[in-house]
């Protein structure tokens, strides 16, 4: 058996993939250690994890895992995911005598770019969810004693403007 390693690598992150946990611990994070030491770096503790695919782990906010029957999902992470909304109910909570066109105008582009970030990534279920949460926002969900569905995303990996937060108010 070969000992093959595989480096994904973005700006100062990375993730190194191996067959055997010994090859990544006893061999290979040696080396990174020493390469990175002899230009004045050192690998984050809280940062490094030497993990099974099957346990999963985030990257680039994405969470990389695979289930036990065999397939391997990328999808935003939980922090991604927790850290978008967080600006989000921000932009909401200081948006007090805004129009709803200006807090529109607002919220889309950071939306957008969410979107477009995670849209190669298996994230319906994520989308969904923002579709339902902006119909309650908008004031036209179940508080208001109307039954709307959601709006439908037309492909599983696009999310169109129909969804999120937007419209023509002027």
């Amino acid at each position: 058996m070969r000992n093959l390693c595989h480096l994904v690598r973005y700006a100062d992150d990375f993730v190194i993939t191996s067959k055997s946990k010994e090859l990544l611990a006893g061999e290979i994070k040696p080396l990174v250690e020493q390469f990175l030491q002899e230009r004045g770096l050192e690998l984050s503790p809280t940062k490094t994890v030497i993990t099974h695919v099957e346990h999963g782990f985030d990257f680039l906010g994405q969470n990389v895992r695979r289930y036990p029957n065999g397939k391997l999902f990328i999808m935003p992470s939980k922090k991604n995911v927790g850290t978008f909304l967080k600006g989000i109910r921000r932009i909401i909570k200081d948006a007090h005598g805004v129009s709803a066109a200006d807090l529109i105008d607002q919220l889309n582009p950071k939306i957008r770019g969410w979107a477009n970030y995670h849209r190669h990534v298996v994230s319906k279920r994520t989308f969904d969810t923002w579709i339902a949460t902006s119909s309650l926002v908008c004031g036209n969900g179940h508080d208001e004693g109307t039954e709307q569905k959601p709006a439908l995303v037309p492909n599983r990996n696009t999310l169109t403007d129909a969804g999120i937060v937007t419209g023509l108010l002027r």
